[in-house]
């Protein structure tokens, strides 16, 4: 009896360690969200999905990804929208059943895209929204994350498309970690340029690779799905920052670096409602460098805002160690910032 006993609480138990273990899916959506995928893919990714959509076919040849769909065949006939985000819509609208055959099983669904154009921010806007509504009415706990670019201030036109886009996205998803390109001018200015544009795309991918990895696989410390409700739940606008480290104290420098390499210009810092902060170093990376560091990033935002964190060890990493910080429930100058006004050029003769 004792034995059957065991045996019956086993399977409970591994019952319910496999409905409780979180499913993580990757959507970029567009030119720049597809690129990121790229990114994530050739680096290798364990524990979750990675899920490639556009409206350009040419563009979805050359992407990297474990499933990839053209959407909105009739609508654009694979050759893109042109800019118009309402095509993007449209798009991803029509193709809903599609994708949410690839969607339907995922618990956490990280949504990838550029703001300013057309498939990515159309696309994304109109995915969020669906999703959002269809599992509200499956009452079923899901954690929808959107991640988006913001193009250069001097693209006055697809700026304007950009700020509509973050403020339905903020309705739709549960967090939106936004990232300025115009950041880059102020942190890499003095960079090759396809090195500074290359920041942007490998600041999301280690995100999404970092946090799916220890969310789903052993970690030095881990997070779980309840972790990762509890700071982006509900958070709206988040910031983030990745820093690197080497040789002594080398938690320590990277945790800095990335509070203060942030790709995004926030007006108050300690407002921030929580932080997730993800550690990856080496094998002689140490507890009390990770907890060190964690406590150092404690001390820039309020008493009462919420912190999680995650550490992993990762081969080739010896003597170094990368900090990423996740800001969440900021408040951003960009969305408040009025466009300026010019007048007329006079040219010189």
């Amino acid at each position: 009896m004792a034995k059957q006993r065991f045996a019956s609480n086993k399977e409970k138990i591994e019952s319910y360690a496999r409905a409780a273990k979180p499913s993580v899916l990757a959507v970029g959506i567009g030119g720049a969200g597809c690129n990121i995928i790229s990114w994530v893919k050739e680096r290798g990714v364990s524990g979750g999905r990675l899920v490639s959509m556009n409206t350009d076919a040419n563009h979805l040849t050359i992407s990297k990804a474990d499933s990839m769909i053209l959407i909105g065949e009739k609508v654009t006939r694979g050759v893109g929208c042109g800019g118009y985000p309402k095509l993007g819509e449209k798009a991803v609208n029509e193709s809903m059943g599609e994708i949410m055959e690839e969607i339907d099983d995922a618990n956490i669904i990280f949504l990838l895209a550029g703001l300013g154009g057309g498939t990515g921010t159309g696309g994304i806007m109109a995915l969020a929204e669906n999703l959002r509504t269809q599992f509200a009415a499956k009452k079923s706990p899901h954690l929808i994350i959107g991640v988006v670019t913001l193009p250069f201030e001097i693209e006055t036109a697809r700026m304007k498309i950009a700020k509509k886009g973050i403020q339905r996205l903020k309705s739709a998803c549960d967090t939106v970690v936004v990232i300025d390109n115009n950041r880059l001018i102020k942190l890499f200015g003095n960079l090759p340029m396809t090195e500074a544009l290359g920041v942007a795309n490998t600041t999301v991918g280690k995100f999404v690779k970092g946090i799916t990895e220890t969310i789903t696989t052993a970690s030095l410390i881990n997070l779980d799905y309840a972790d990762m409700r509890s700071v982006m739940a509900g958070a709206g606008i988040a910031s983030i920052g990745i820093g690197e480290g080497k040789g002594e104290g080398k938690v320590e420098q990277a945790a800095e670096r990335a509070l203060n390499g942030r790709l995004l210009d926030i007006e108050d810092v300690t407002k921030a409602k929580g932080m997730l902060i993800h550690v990856s170093g080496g094998d002689d990376m140490t507890l009390e460098e990770v907890h060190h560091a964690g406590e150092f990033m404690k001390r820039s935002i309020p008493p009462k805002a919420k912190i999680i964190w995650g550490a992993r060890v990762t081969r080739g990493l010896r003597g170094t160690a990368s900090v990423m910080a996740v800001l969440t429930g900021v408040e951003s100058a960009f969305l408040t910032k009025r466009q300026k006004h010019l007048g007329p050029v006079r040219l010189p003769f």
